[in-house]
């Protein structure tokens, strides 16, 4: 039996990781560093403490590990207030699953970007907990945001459902002892070991109906 469900947020809520991408890849090479095609991948799930440290000491970036998460945090809240790419149906299916069940996010973002992403998109109401990963011991995909998130919840991971569309966050909802609906990220695909720990794997977010986090 469920009896919360914890979501994602960027690939899942807002389309944001190809902001993400843009928005670091702008700053390595405007800092003198080094950007590849592997440098999102690796960074997908990191927390910001994670993620900032691998751009100074991987990617050849000067800057000190704090000004850069700064920097990025202030680049994509400006794209937000810009255009918050909320993805479709995201709003109905929150709504619709908050009917049932109390809702949590556990998110790689900054707390300042999950602010932002929820207030702006007028989410933040359903939402009883929210965590960031650079609020536990480390980022996606260890289990310790999902914890987190049940922990604030007041529901024991194993009756929770998590929603997700990446390899670290399935891996990380996995590890917690969730139930996991994936649903995959077009532009990052989560890749297939990764997507074989999913319990469910749906095609958008209106597949994402009560039944399907919890059959009956």
């Amino acid at each position: 039996m469920i009896d919360a469900v914890v979501f994602d947020l960027d690939g899942v809520l807002v389309q944001t990781e190809e902001i993400w991408d843009d928005v670091r890849e702008r700053l390595v090479r405007e800092r003198g560093g080094r950007y590849n095609a592997a440098a999102q991948r690796a960074m997908m799930g990191m927390s910001s403490l994670e993620w900032s440290r691998y751009i100074h000491e991987e990617l050849g970036v000067a800057d000190a590990p704090e000004e850069i998460s700064a920097e990025v945090v202030r680049r994509m809240d400006a794209r937000y207030r810009a255009r918050l790419p909320l993805i479709d149906g995201a709003a109905q299916a929150v709504e619709g699953l908050a009917e049932r069940w109390p809702l949590g996010v556990a998110s790689s973002s900054n707390r300042a970007l999950i602010d932002a992403a929820l207030s702006l998109s007028g989410l933040e109401r359903y939402f009883r907990a929210t965590v960031s990963s650079e609020e536990v011991a480390r980022g996606k995909p260890s289990p310790h945001v999902y914890l987190e998130a049940a922990r604030r919840l007041g529901v024991p991971p194993d009756r929770c459902a998590a929603v997700e569309d990446s390899h670290s966050g399935i891996r990380s909802a996995k590890a917690a002892g969730m139930r996991v609906l994936a649903i995959p990220n077009a532009s990052f695909p989560p890749d297939d070991a990764a997507l074989a720990q999913a319990d469910v794997v749906l095609r958008s977010l209106a597949e994402l109906t009560p039944d399907a986090v919890d059959p009956k």
